[in-house]
């Protein structure tokens, strides 16, 4: 017997008039797409009306238009004004001395007098106003303080500053650091004054005849763009949170200023820039060296406190001057070029491969399919402009955790001469085992700006980003790529040999076209047959549709061939898969193993973002971006078919108990109930849409 999920749900469960009988047989629904529950489970749809009405916090349904939940408004609209960037800038600056952002030295000491920069701090010296408007602490520990003696960082500011026990004011508390590939401030000042010097890449573009006079058709980037990009990394860039929210919203946000990627007509497949990065707005020494978020490195703790022992004082001009001592050697010297066989080289064969999955494969969510079996992780896409301007919030997209002992980058970009640069100097500043060149987005920012799916139309612009990134650095350069641009003129059995020549160690193929997105199911049997045709050199990995343990045997048995699968959308609605296929079993899991999955997110994601209330608030965001998508999981013991497929349509259905119903709920109002069990009840005025809309099954244009 079920049990009724009541005062969960908008509706009261009534077993004698709402389980309904089954319409269709599971074949009948599985034609359909639609997942075969079993009947004892099922249920009518729930009202929107009555659940927006019934929801505490003001949440926006990703299903619903948003006058549906507040009628009185439905009538009239008025157009917000758009503020010009000087008042935006304003407003960000007078955003920080609110009593909401409370100066971090002085919430680290409680002592007011502890900010060496008084009155010029950027941040809020109220202690009072900013104890009178802090919410409650959270229930819980503080993931910062253990029994070794470590210190909060955060201190006042923390959401669990109740459990820190004397650990506040330890100034000389130490914290494992479990988070690297951070940006160096030096580095950094000579990408915002656009000094820094590519000698490996610009001796490799000069050597295959990429680069020289008359070649650029860069526009010059309006100067308010550039103004932009500097304010953007001076107020949220490098914030007291690390990464910040910024860190992850860059492939929304971030990814729409890749100005320096918009060229003229005329352009020629592999032709490529003089120059690539926009001349930045010099920054003065108190902007630079402010009590500020910049301040902060990625782990939310002061730059200072970390490096008392070896502070940078070296000015990144004199870093630049003795770059150019080996400049002569590197562009003459033809014997410093790596030969294929020279390369290091990984062997993904029979590895479970976690894909770059933008805004949700942060890096707390590569940590949970870390715990769960996952053997390679990669980074969420960067734009290659963003990193080589500084940008403080595409950096972050670089972070790598002590626990990814596998790991890889993945960038995108237009040209050889960004693409080929951004490598090296990912190589300099960065530990990577290999980096990935994305060239299947099928984002439409990102295509129109030439990058992503847009290379598949330009096979020689590939031949050039691939041979200039190969030839720059040791570590193994990957390409992901589409089946082709357009539905039904699939192209990479055509290039497959030549990737392989063109220094690609490997490359990973999704199964659809680029105006396919990601409608339909991938098609394996082209993947296979690029497999097949490939050099013994390059490995061949299959993306597309993996769903359990049944699909990852079947593609392996199928196509010898292939190297390995990569997982995605799989591992956003059910991370264990991975867990599944190692040990090669259907796991029914229940819905209390789900809610501990979701607390080790929520734990790493305050580690990552921090303890304070942007910390709390950006870790629910992105809890709440992936639960869009793990409520399309349906139960493996509610199931008539099993395994699930990726293309089911889960109907409205009540689980073995109240959580697992709450779960299987596809309405954001109860993914926030879901986020307050883990991090306190929402602020006032909160509302959440998510940005991948998962629940929408992917109403792709075709044509």
């Amino acid at each position: 017997m079920v049990e009724s999920p009541a005062g969960l749900t908008s509706q009261n469960w009534n077993p004698t008039q709402d389980q309904q009988q089954p319409t269709a047989t599971p074949e009948q629904l599985i034609a359909k797409s639609i997942a075969p529950v079993k009947p004892q489970f099922l249920r009518p749809p729930p009202s929107r009306a009555s659940q927006n009405d019934t929801t505490s916090s003001a949440v926006s349904d990703s299903n619903n238009d948003i006058s549906k939940s507040n009628n009185t408004n439905t009538t009239s609209v008025v157009a917000k004004e758009k503020k010009s960037k000087r008042q935006l800038k304003r407003e960000r600056q007078q955003e920080k001395k609110s009593s909401v952002n409370l100066c971090p030295e002085l919430a680290k000491t409680g002592d007011v007098n502890s900010c060496p920069y008084k009155n010029n701090c950027r941040f809020n010296h109220d202690l009072e106003a900013f104890k009178a408007q802090k919410p409650e602490d959270l229930e819980g520990e503080c993931p910062f303080v253990n029994g070794e003696g470590s210190c909060c960082p955060y201190g006042l500011a923390c959401r669990f500053y109740g459990t820190h026990k004397g650990h506040d004011g330890v100034r000389n508390g130490k914290k494992q650091i479990s988070e690297i590939n951070g940006l160096n401030k030096d580095v950094q000042k000579l990408l915002w004054k656009n000094k820094m010097k590519f000698l490996k890449a610009d001796s490799v573009l000069k050597s295959l005849g990429l680069t020289g006079p008359g070649k650029s058709k860069v526009k010059k980037v309006d100067e308010e763009e550039v103004e932009k990009v500097v304010d953007d990394n001076d107020s949220h860039g490098t914030n007291e949170n690390g990464c910040g929210d910024g860190g992850n919203e860059s492939a929304g946000k971030g990814k729409l200023d890749c100005a320096a990627e918009v060229l003229g007509g005329g352009d020629v497949d592999g032709v490529v820039t003089d120059e690539v990065r926009p001349q930045k707005k010099a920054k003065s020494a108190a902007e630079v060296n402010g009590c500020s978020g910049e301040e902060f490195n990625g782990l939310g703790i002061p730059e200072k406190d970390i490096e008392n022992n070896c502070p940078l004082e070296t000015e990144p001009e004199l870093v630049a001057d003795k770059l150019e001592v080996i400049a002569d050697s590197v562009e003459t010297d033809g014997s410093l070029k790596l030969h294929p066989r020279e390369k290091k080289l990984i062997d993904f064969r029979g590895k479970l491969y976690l894909a770059p999955l933008t805004t949700v494969g942060n890096l707390p969510f590569r940590r949970v399919c870390k715990a769960l079996g996952a053997d390679v992780t990669c980074g969420e896409m960067a734009m290659c402009t963003n990193l080589l301007q500084g940008q403080a919030s595409e950096w972050a997209l670089l972070r790598r955790h002590s626990s990814e002992d596998l790991f890889g980058v993945q960038i995108c970009g237009a040209y050889p001469d960004t693409v080929t640069r951004t490598v090296e100097l990912i190589d300099q500043e960065c530990t990577v085992d290999f980096i990935d060149i994305n060239m299947g987005c099928p984002i439409d920012i990102v295509v129109n700006k030439g990058a992503g799916s847009s290379l598949l139309t330009k096979p020689m612009r590939m031949k050039s980003i691939i041979e200039a990134t190969s030839g720059t650095v040791e570590k193994p350069i990957t390409v992901k790529v589409r089946t082709g641009y357009f539905e039904g003129k699939n192209r990479i059995d055509s290039l497959i040999v030549d990737i392989g020549k063109w220094g690609a160690s490997a490359v990973t193929i999704h199964g659809r076209s680029r105006q396919q997105r990601y409608s339909k199911l991938a098609d394996w049997d082209y993947i296979y047959q690029c497999a097949r045709k490939a050099p013994d050199s390059l490995q061949v990995l299959g993306n597309g549709d993996v769903f359990s343990y049944v699909d990852w045997n079947n593609h392996k048995s199928d196509c010898p061939e292939l190297s390995s699968c990569m997982i995605a959308r799989g591992a956003l609605i059910k991370p264990w898969i991975f867990t599944e296929i190692k040990e090669q079993r259907h796991w029914d899991i229940s819905s209390g193993e789900r809610l501990n999955i979701l607390k080790d997110y929520v734990r790493s994601g305050l580690e990552h973002w921090g303890s304070d209330s942007k910390g709390v608030e950006t870790t629910r965001h992105f809890l709440l971006e992936w639960l869009s998508y793990t409520c399309r999981y349906v139960p493996v013991g509610l199931l008539d078919v099993i395994p699930q497929r990726l293309n089911w349509r889960p109907p409205s259905y009540y689980g073995r108990d109240d959580l697992e119903t709450l779960m299987a709920s596809d309405s954001a109002a109860d993914w926030v109930r879901i986020s307050e069990m883990l991090l306190g009840k929402v602020p006032d005025a909160f509302t959440f849409a998510p940005k991948h809309k998962s629940n929408a099954y992917d109403r792709a244009e075709n044509g």
